[in-house]
């Protein structure tokens, strides 16, 4: 084999595994957080975009529309027994979870369809429970979207807003 056979196929190596590896990072990973409240076990499911130096609230993520609580696919919010979500009774169950922000304040959904691709099918007649909340402003930023599940509420953390959602 010749020297500049040898070096194409080198080259070519390279590059796919510079293109594999590539692909082995996506840009909004995902990520999984899981607690307790009340005996209850809540699992959320969803994909930790990136602030990246763009305006998130009213920009990227844009008021008054829903928004599938993360990136690719909607957020899952499982819970193993009811609970209360700012004091409506939500089933025991796997739902999507969609945030609808405005500048005041947010509306959290649970729709019954989990699994849906981002927001695009979404279909209000098959949410379970609407809830409002008041968002947080915080004094440091959030690079990467996190859902934290404490003892008394789960708060979803991103850019510069804390959205905590009273579970009981």
């Amino acid at each position: 084999m010749n020297i500049k056979r040898k070096i194409a196929i080198l080259f070519l190596a390279l590059g796919t595994t510079a293109f594999v590896n590539a692909q082995d990072k996506p840009a909004s990973p995902p990520a999984t957080a899981t607690g307790n409240i009340n005996g209850a076990t809540i699992t959320i499911n969803y994909s930790s975009p990136f602030v990246k130096g763009r305006e998130i609230w009213g920009g990227l993520v844009p008021f008054n529309e829903v928004w599938r609580a993360g990136a690719n696919n909607a957020t899952t919010f499982e819970t193993d027994k009811d609970i209360t979500v700012e004091g409506a009774k939500l089933p025991a169950g796997k739902y999507s979870f969609f945030v609808i922000p405005t500048k005041t304040d947010c509306t959290i959904i649970f729709n019954k369809v989990a699994g849906q691709w981002g927001a695009y099918k979404y279909e209000a007649s098959q949410d379970q429970l609407r809830v409002k909340v008041k968002q947080q402003a915080s004094t440091t930023s959030t690079e990467s979207l996190v859902y934290k599940i404490n003892k008394d509420n789960v708060t979803l953390s991103w850019e510069k807003w804390n959205i905590p959602v009273q579970v009981k």
